[in-house]
């Protein structure tokens, strides 16, 4: 079985469509929400819907994906964003990857039509195959035992995801599916798509330098 783990906060717009494609899944598979003090309407949309275990915790999508994946019962952990589509048919494709394999992620692609999303995403998606090393809304997924090995996101207020993914290419080959999810481009949109694009060069170089993170405000939650 699945675990599907959707860290949310203030995700009243976006949520439904994506729950909408993953329940259109096919699959043995189970729906965790996790919660981290929404203040709209994200906690009656998940209530709406009795397959979905609503479970609360402290605000921080790492603490949020850590409290999923203790509470989750799968052999296998997906961490969804909550603005981000899955492809048609990925939970199966991910059921039905061999034993030796032990984690991977999906093809990025954004909701919007202009060329220069299609470059960000063409950019980041050349990276992954290059490195391994998979950012949080490519739907990352990983054996639970993997996870409860490595320990899990660490306990950082960003780049949690690329900072377990470089963990899990330390021990393993992850695998990047061919299909794309499709995450909402609204905050490139709204900074401003060459501006977004320069600020995640300078967050990429600074991290592989090991310097401070630059331009926080880019991870502030857009709604």
């Amino acid at each position: 079985m699945i675990s599907v783990i959707i860290p949310v906060l203030n995700e009243e717009k976006a949520l439904p469509a994506t729950l909408q494609r993953l329940f259109s899944q096919p699959g043995d598979y189970e729906v965790l929400a996790i919660d981290g003090g929404s203040t709209d309407n994200t906690l009656a949309v998940i209530k709406a819907d009795s397959r979905i275990h609503l479970h609360s915790c402290n605000t921080g999508r790492a603490s949020q994906m850590n409290y999923g994946a203790r509470h989750a019962q799968g052999e296998w952990l997906l961490f969804l964003h909550a603005d981000t589509l899955l492809p048609e048919n990925a939970l199966t494709a991910v059921q039905q990857l061999p034993d030796t394999t032990l984690a991977g992620g999906f093809r990025h692609r954004f909701s919007g039509s202009q060329w220069g999303l299609r470059l960000i995403s063409w950019l980041d998606n050349f990276r992954c195959r290059r490195t391994q090393v998979f950012y949080g809304d490519q739907a990352m997924f990983m054996r639970k035992s993997l996870f409860t090995e490595l320990g899990g996101f660490p306990d950082e207020p960003v780049l949690e995801d690329l900072l377990f993914s470089e963990q899990i290419a330390n021990v393993t080959t992850p695998i990047m599916m061919d299909s794309y999810v499709i995450t909402d481009s609204r905050k490139f949109e709204k900074a401003g798509i060459w501006l977004s694009l320069l600020r995640v060069i300078l967050i990429q170089i600074s991290h592989e330098l090991k310097l401070p993170t630059p331009a926080l405000k880019f991870f502030a939650n857009v709604r």
